[in-house]
């Protein structure tokens, strides 16, 4: 007996539809990965305000401390 092996699937000709079908999943692939890029740019711009602020309010303090220092001796 001998093995019966199905032919290979005839290589299809990509007609119209088909090629739309594929582009249409480039498309949603790449729009995926423009996403994806767009939350991790907006972690990064949270993450440098966030450093801002906290600069801001460490210099405020720093200020504060400088001027009470300075003013000790009228305080009294």
């Amino acid at each position: 007996m001998t093995d019966q092996v199905p032919p290979p699937p005839p290589e299809e000709e990509e007609n119209e539809v088909l090629r739309a079908a594929r582009e249409r999943q480039q498309q949603r692939e790449a729009a995926d990965r423009a996403e994806a890029a767009d939350k991790d740019a907006a972690k990064a711009k949270r993450g440098w305000k966030t450093a801002a602020a906290a600069g801001l309010g460490i210099g405020s303090a720093a200020v504060i401390a400088a001027l009470l220092y300075a003013n000790r001796g009228k305080i009294k």
